[in-house]
């Protein structure tokens, strides 16, 4: 394992995570999240900004495993293996998260299916950055 490349990797999957969840949750599914019949699932503005810290430290949690589980089945195949894995990865993630959430709280079908789809292109978008950052360098100096 090349331990700066990882490293570099999961801070830029880090920060790349919490700004694709903000565009995400925070401006596009916003509107939804404040519609009568799904505002009333979730904690008040206030509480749930009391609690931010436990989401951000288990997205450092996702983050790093999400880098780990990438370099340990590293195959140096390219962007392709980035897709590869951010589609196996996006189904495992975000099809689990949206449908049992889907199951369990009293939420419209389209917001699970928009959990599903941005979950999807988050997890592609992520895996083909770690495969960029974590490819070999083509220059090698003798």
């Amino acid at each position: 394992m090349n331990t700066k490349k990882f490293f570099l990797a999961f801070i830029v999957v880090y920060v790349l995570f919490e700004i694709t969840n903000f565009i995400i949750h925070g401006v596009i599914l916003a509107p939804t999240y404040m519609s009568d019949g799904v505002k009333e699932v979730f904690r008040d503005q206030i509480d749930m900004e009391g609690k931010m810290w436990i989401i951000w430290l288990t997205d450092l949690v996702w983050a790093f495993f999400f880098v780990f589980f990438f370099v340990k089945g590293y195959e140096n195949k390219g962007v392709m293996e980035g897709v590869r894995f951010g589609f196996y990865i996006g189904l495992f993630h975000s099809l689990l998260f949206a449908y049992q959430n889907y199951t369990l709280f009293p939420l419209p079908y389209s917001l699970a299916f928009q959990w599903f789809i941005f979950g999807m292109i988050q997890a592609l978008l992520l895996a083909i950055v770690t495969a960029i950052l974590y490819k070999p360098n083509t220059l090698t100096i003798k």
